[in-house]
This record gives C-alpha cells, sequence and structure tokens, in this order.
C-alpha cells in the first residue's frame, strides 16, 4: 500500500514539525501581541502576518524535505518581493513587521540537526526583543496634550471651472470664494492646472480641509 502511494505514510520528521510549528507559533504571537499590536489595531494586517508565517513556515519546512536548489528558493521569496501587496497600501512598519513574521517562520522550518534547541530559542528571543525595543524607542506615535491643536489633513479635488476672468492673481480672493459658495467645502488653495480659452473652461486644483473623523 504505502509503495502504491509513492510515499510513507508516517515518519519520525512529523514529530519534528509538530514541535517546531508549535515552537514557531509561540514568538509569532508574542510578536503580534507584545510588539506590533498595542500601537495598532488592523485585523486584517495581523491576519496577514499570522497567514503569511504559517505558509511561508509549511512551505520552507517542504523545500528542506523536497531538497530544492537554493535558485528556486531565492525564487519563491522574490515573488514576494515582486508583489508586496500592492492591493492595498502597507506602511514601510508594517511590511518590516512582515519581514520578521516570515523570518521566524525560515528559521524555524530550515534548522537543522547542526542546530540546538537553545540557538533556535536564542534567536527567536532576539528577534521578539528587536522587535519591542524598536517599537518603544522608534515607532510609537507622539500622543497629543489635549490642548494642542491638530494639523489639519488636506485633500485635492480636480473641478472644472467656467468662470476664467477670476483667475487672475490679483482675484485670487474673489476666486476662493466664488469656489467655497459653489462647492460648499472649505477650499483653502487653489492651482489652475489647464486652460481652455476656446470653450472659456479651466481645470483647477483645490485643496480642502477634510474634517470627516477617522
Amino acid at each position: 500500500m504505502p509503495d502504491a502511494l509513492a510515499m510513507p505514510l508516517y515518519n519520525d520528521d512529523l514529530i519534528r514539525l509538530g514541535f517546531r510549528f508549535l515552537h514557531d507559533l509561540v514568538f509569532l504571537a508574542l510578536v503580534v501581541r507584545l510588539a506590533w499590536h498595542p500601537h495598532s489595531r488592523d485585523r486584517e494586517f495581523a491576519f496577514a502576518a499570522v497567514m503569511l508565517n504559517i505558509t511561508v513556515f509549511f512551505i520552507c519546512f517542504a523545500m528542506k524535505k523536497l531538497e530544492l536548489s537554493l535558485g528556486m528558493a531565492l525564487g519563491l521569496f522574490a515573488i514576494f518581493g515582486v508583489l508586496r501587496y500592492r492591493t492595498a497600501s502597507i506602511s514601510t512598519k508594517d511590511l518590516t513587521y512582515l519581514f520578521v513574521v516570515i523570518g521566524i517562520a525560515v528559521v524555524n522550518s530550515l534548522s537543522n540537526d547542526k542546530t540546538s534547541y537553545v540557538e533556535l530559542l536564542a534567536v527567536n528571543a532576539a528577534l521578539l526583543v528587536s522587535a519591542i525595543v524598536g517599537e518603544r524607542l522608534f515607532g510609537r506615535v507622539r500622543r497629543r496634550s489635549p490642548g494642542a491643536a491638530r494639523r489639519p489633513r488636506m485633500r485635492k479635488q480636480t473641478v472644472a471651472y467656467d468662470k476664467i476672468d477670476l483667475l487672475a492673481p490679483a482675484r485670487r480672493a474673489d476666486l476662493l470664494a466664488d469656489l467655497r459658495a459653489r462647492t460648499h467645502l472649505p477650499i483653502a488653495r487653489v492651482r489652475v492646472e489647464e486652460i481652455d480659452l476656446p470653450k472659456g473652461r479651466a481645470t483647477l486644483g483645490v485643496w480642502y480641509e477634510d474634517t470627516a473623523e477617522d
């Protein structure tokens, strides 16, 4: 029966896989919970970090079992570099945490008989402590005092404008007043981007304060 399946039903590496996977999950949970989570509440990123760590762990463990070439291994990780989560904007710090959880998965899955569990524990602990200390020293966002003024967040819109006589620099105040009255937006700055004289129209870029709460 095992010959028909072209692989054994069981071998002793299953125990090693289970122990290393448990070890990996413990330090993954510590990094996410103690280093990253206290300063961010993005549940989608936490899910992505956990699933990426688990996926990379099993891929690397399989690579080690199958003895894949180094070129194929580097090509696999190059895929992550090319994709770089382009479906959504991701901050530099969050991207760094993704590489941290990838590193934890790689270290725990590819260690061999020449690596003791004490060394493995030390490497994981070093990554965890580095993440926590780095977050405490450099990653924390300064909190504003209750009386401190909040810096306004500006948004830009492009609008088609029909009163080109107001585009003269001397009539900038009239232009802003007209735009505010017609758009009902607190426009703070305006820039002429294009003028179509035959049609008597212009394309303007306007900036206004976004008062919507996050």
